[in-house]
């Protein structure tokens, strides 16, 4: 599937993110700006993407793009806002990373709270339709996905490095023999009991 280039004009930031629904880790946001000729043919939502091709146009995103920018909330600050609130706050601290001010937003989603007095568009599924909005979920996955490797090493019985903190089985079960991280999103469901345990 061919992605289109932008919505409305070259000087425009795709934004989305990733870590929405895990139980653990921070929810991280990506706002990239691409050049006007940029093309890539491995460019898709993150989603259908594998991880190696994903690690590889992350290079490619990084060293090509005319600006980009990470955002990065805890699970404490998850905890206090609501994890909508919380995507949302991602993606302005991205925006906020971002050496060249854009004239226009596109927003993976259907909600979105402005950004300073920048107009924005939502576009529901963004990440398949349009390549800043691809570049954007490509970014913030890598990025979140190597947040969830790093902090594994302290934390391995809780496999973060298989499944990114996300509600499998296995990581409920985890959940259940070792009880919670101070990684773990508290407000979530974890497991039917709400354990604790202090590392």
């Amino acid at each position: 599937m061919s992605l289109a280039p932008f919505f409305t004009t070259c000087n425009e930031a795709g934004c989305d993110e990733a870590g929405r629904g895990c139980l653990a880790g921070p929810v991280v946001a990506a706002a990239v700006i691409l050049p006007k000729d940029f093309k890539n043919e491995l460019l898709n939502d993150s989603k259908k993407i594998s991880e190696k091709n994903r690690n590889k146009l992350r290079l490619i995103i990084e060293a090509e793009a005319t600006s980009w920018g990470i955002g990065f909330v805890s699970p404490n600050e998850i905890d206090k806002i609501n994890i909508l609130q919380a995507s949302f706050l991602a993606m302005h601290r991205a925006i906020e990373q971002l050496k060249a001010k854009p004239k226009h937003l596109v927003i993976d989603g259907n909600k979105f709270n402005p950004y300073k007095k920048i107009p924005h568009t939502c576009i529901i599924k963004g990440d398949g339709k349009y390549m800043n909005i691809a570049a954007a979920s490509i970014l913030a996955k890598t990025h979140r996905d190597e947040f969830m490797y790093n902090i594994h090493e302290k934390f391995p019985h809780y496999n973060w490095n298989k499944n990114k903190g996300y509600p499998t089985k296995e990581h409920r079960e985890a959940i259940s023999t070792h009880g919670t991280s101070p990684h773990h999103r508290m407000s979530f469901k974890l497991i039917p009991e709400q354990l604790k345990m202090t590392f």
